[in-house]
């Protein structure tokens, strides 16, 4: 059983996730979709954001993140994009931080139900602490440091944690 799980976070924790239907592809429709709810979830959940329009998105390279349809929505609704530079899993935090933490508490258990994984992540999601959220946030810093430092070649980012 394969569940996909849609994660947006900031520094003080989640700020919005949603599983993916099954059966269901992301594709750029079902990304905008998404990104509708969160924009509202910023709205009610980081108001002094949504207010002095100071939140940032940050989005792998996916295909569905970089089409036209998803550019259009996020540029119309003035939302400021933290470009990913291609092939740098590196600097994306959900993927050297969230999915491996919530990949580590689950590993070698197994669940029955679509339901069952559902509840067990979302529990998991929210047991992280504020203080790992920092500690991600702050290491997504100097990744990108070493990044620039290194003028946008690729780099081995594990020895940053």
């Amino acid at each position: 059983m394969m569940v996909m799980l849609v994660v947006f976070f900031h520094w003080q924790g989640v700020i919005h996730y949603e599983f993916v239907p099954h059966g269901q592809t992301v594709n750029k429709e079902f990304y905008v979709a998404v990104l509708k709810r969160l924009r509202e979830a910023v709205r009610r959940k980081r108001p002094q954001l949504w207010t002095n329009q100071s939140w940032v998105l940050h989005h792998d390279n996916a295909p569905a993140h970089l089409s036209f349809l998803v550019r259009n929505f996020l540029s119309k609704n003035e939302t400021t994009i933290v470009p990913q530079p291609p092939y740098s899993p590196d600097l994306a935090p959900a993927d050297f931080f969230l999915f491996p933490k919530l990949k580590s508490t689950f590993k070698g258990r197994h669940f029955d139900t679509f339901d069952e994984i559902q509840k067990n992540l979302t529990k998991g999601l929210f047991a992280i602490p504020k203080e790992a959220f920092q500690k991600a946030f702050q290491s997504w810093q100097k990744r990108w440091e070493r990044c620039v430092a290194s003028e946008g070649n690729y780099f081995e980012g594990n020895k940053l944690e």
